[in-house]
């Protein structure tokens, strides 16, 4: 008798622990399902650079402020193959927005065009009318800027001359508006300066901007200016001066980062850099996109404050801030991207 009693309590108790077990797998099913809930959203810049930290940085940031999951998926380097293939695999992880900085406007299209069908938000900077996009999102007005530029290199070099243009390639919506803006204001401002080459898709890589610059000084010995429309055209231009001790015959403006600038400014290899923040950027693309996917779409039109941005322009799907940033030799070190 004593043995059967003791036979069903251990019964019990292994039917007990069973049943708490089962209830501890729900409630962890329970609140995994519940996390699933929360948006997720991945960045994926042109690629892995201190230019693209803020980006990362204030984008993560504005996730958290707003409550929703983000990450950044970059490429090593500014590869479109590569950054296409990250996203189609953030695609089919399930992911509910890419927010993308392209490096070819056309090659994204297919992978964005799935991400839509798929109800994914997509977002761009840097890519103006980007097609399959949902918005693309502007720190700088385009033509103004490119016109910024070339006002800044008459300012600081003189308003004749020889002068050239790189961008990070010819497929790059944003870098080729500023081309062509500099390029027509010196036609019409500025007659006394010469292009000397067609514009040269160097400039998202430091050596190609280097060998390039190097390359035109041989050619044209009388070069007095480079505007480097990328991040890494303004470096290699300089590190090409300094190699020729030419530092204080051509002046070199870029949209180079202000930590990665700042050597090349302080001994007068870069005079300034142009630019803008990419962390700015990704803020108001994590915002938008979690007003699109709350099903307020229709609420992004002209007169949308963003909290800590402003009030953009917006056209059609272009919304665009003006938030223009000089940085030179003088004022570098207060900045840490």
């Amino acid at each position: 008798m004593k043995r059967r009693v003791l036979v069903t309590l251990l019964v019990s108790l292994v039917l007990a622990s069973s049943f708490v077990f089962a209830q501890g797998s729900n409630e962890s099913t329970t609140t995994t399902s519940s996390a699933k809930k929360q948006y997720q959203m991945v960045l994926i810049p042109k690629l892995e650079s201190a230019w693209f930290e803020p980006y990362k940085n204030d984008g993560v940031a504005e996730g958290k402020k707003i409550g929703v999951d983000v990450y950044q998926q970059a490429p090593a380097g500014a590869d479109e193959a590569q950054q296409v293939r990250i996203i189609e695999d953030s695609i089919n992880q399930g992911v509910n927005a890419v927010l993308v900085v392209p490096n070819d406007a056309n090659s994204c299209v297919p992978a964005f065009k799935k991400a839509r069908q798929q109800g994914i938000v997509v977002m761009t900077h840097e890519s103006p009318n980007q097609p399959e996009a949902d918005f693309d999102i502007e720190m700088i007005n385009n033509v103004k800027f490119g016109e910024r530029m070339l006002e800044e290199m008459v300012r600081l070099g003189g308003d004749s001359g020889e002068y050239a243009i790189y961008v990070g390639s010819l497929t790059v919506p944003a870098h080729n508006i500023w081309a062509d803006a500099a390029i027509a204001l010196a036609k019409a401002k500025y007659p006394k300066l010469t292009l000397v080459t067609d514009r040269q898709p160097v400039s998202e890589d430091r050596n190609a901007a280097r060998q390039k610059t190097l390359e035109l000084l041989t050619v044209h010995p009388n070069l007095k200016g480079i505007l480097a429309f990328g991040s890494q055209g303004a470096p290699g231009a300089g590190q090409a001066l300094r190699e020729k001790g030419l530092t204080d015959k051509v002046t070199v403006l870029g949209t180079t980062s202000p930590a990665e600038a700042a050597p090349f400014l302080k001994d007068g290899s870069i005079d300034e850099c142009v630019l803008w923040s990419s962390g700015d950027a990704a803020h108001a693309m994590v915002y938008l996109s979690k007003m699109i996917l709350d099903g307020k779409k229709d609420q992004i039109k002209q007169g949308l404050e963003i909290p800590d941005l402003g009030t953009p322009t917006i056209d059609g799907m272009n919304i665009e801030f003006d938030h223009p940033l000089i940085v030179d030799a003088s004022n570098c070190d207060q900045y840490n991207f």
